[in-house]
């Protein structure tokens, strides 16, 4: 009887796959204020600022030369030129900001019609956003930071289990084919056609196919 798949253990839920929460300084919020600190999350590749806005405090993600002092301020995207650079952008008004929040990925605004915006991502992809969606002018601090290697593989199991992701990492084709079914060189001993109604970590591979085989 063959393992289950990584996909699957990690859709299970475990320890293994699991990052240490109480390391994590929470969520980052979009706002306005000044910067009272610089720190190190865990959980986040780049740098996080601690921001005072009146008699609260908030987590934001730094934008590139950042400084103790100075102004932080995030606004809606329709009230933003063409041509900005933006990062840490709401796909939906509210929710705190899920594209370009890796350091140094930045978007640009292309275009204003109406009520909606369309921006331009890193992967030069165009995506079209409600003007209402609010982002950072700027790009996230610390750019560079896959340029220094890691040296020792030490390195990379605990920047890695900071995020909650298995290391190392064991390709498919190298296993063998009761293990994966991209292993082995003969046929797999693994089916890839999976119910629709199974949990998440059970879709894996031909998701409820209408037929399965070679046509003939």
């Amino acid at each position: 009887m063959g393992k289950l798949l990584r996909q699957q253990r990690r859709g299970k839920g475990s320890p293994t796959y699991s990052s240490s929460s109480h390391r994590n300084l929470g969520k980052t919020e979009h706002g306005f204020g000044i910067v009272t600190d610089i720190v190190h999350d865990s959980e986040k590749k780049s740098p996080v600022v601690i921001v005072k806005s009146g008699d609260k405090e908030f987590l934001a993600i730094a934008r590139k030369g950042e400084a103790v002092g100075t102004d932080y301020s995030s606004s809606e995207i329709g009230s933003m030129p063409e041509g900005t650079k933006i990062f840490n952008i709401e796909i939906v008004p509210g929710d705190n900001g899920k594209l370009c929040r890796s350091p140094g990925s930045a978007a640009s605004i292309l275009s204003h019609e109406g009520e909606k915006t369309t921006v331009l991502l890193p992967s030069k992809k165009k995506k079209t956003l409600l003007s209402k969606c609010m982002a950072v002018i700027g790009s996230p601090a610390g750019a560079g930071r896959i340029e220094k290697p890691f040296m020792k593989a030490g390195k990379m199991h605990h920047a890695m289990r900071a995020v909650g992701k298995l290391y190392p990492h064991t390709s498919g084709v190298s296993m063998n084919p009761l293990d994966h079914p991209f292993g082995g060189k003969t046929k797999p001993g693994k089916h890839k056609s999976v119910s629709r109604h199974m949990p998440p970590g059970k879709k894996v591979g031909s998701i409820s196919p209408r037929r399965t085989g070679k046509k003939k």
